[in-house]
């Protein structure tokens, strides 16, 4: 995969943090692309929003995409390295790779993937650290609930 592909496909997961943090939320967003680069689904971080602790970024994308046959060539794009339950998800239904927006201000589970054959890509985009850490500043109290500290 292309730097400039990657980043491209990241902007996709970068509106959907944006938007999060307009409705009051946490600002992580994701998107799965198909093998072909087709766009599956997308979605946000909607713990505050929702009241549901369950509702990551990567998990409303991949709810987003609804059922698919196999998950194998897809890519789950993240602003943010994903958490161990992102992470398990990843590896649960075969995702290939994971394009990383940045790590810096949470490092996940992503060297666990490496780990068991998932692609990683990790971008260390400015916008990405810039957009949660100015969060994470402001919010310290709802992101430590958020990472489950």
């Amino acid at each position: 995969m292309d730097q400039a592909q990657a980043h491209a496909w990241l902007a996709t997961a970068v509106e959907e943090a944006r938007a999060g943090l307009a409705e009051g939320g946490i600002p992580i967003g994701a998107a799965l692309y198909a093998a072909d680069g087709t766009l599956l689904g997308r979605g946000r971080n909607r713990r505050v929003q929702d009241g549901d602790p369950s509702t990551h970024a990567e998990t409303a994308a991949f709810r987003a995409a609804g059922r698919q046959r196999s998950y194998r060539g897809t890519t789950m794009v993240t602003t943010l390295s994903p958490c161990w339950y992102c992470s398990g998800l990843v590896r649960q239904f075969g995702i290939s790779r994971v394009v990383i927006g940045e790590a810096v201000t949470f490092r996940g589970g992503h060297e666990w993937l490496a780990g068991h054959g998932v692609r990683i890509v990790l971008l260390d985009d400015p916008e990405c650290v810039a957009l949660l850490g100015g969060f994470v500043a402001d919010h310290t109290d709802l992101w430590h609930e958020d990472i489950g500290e």
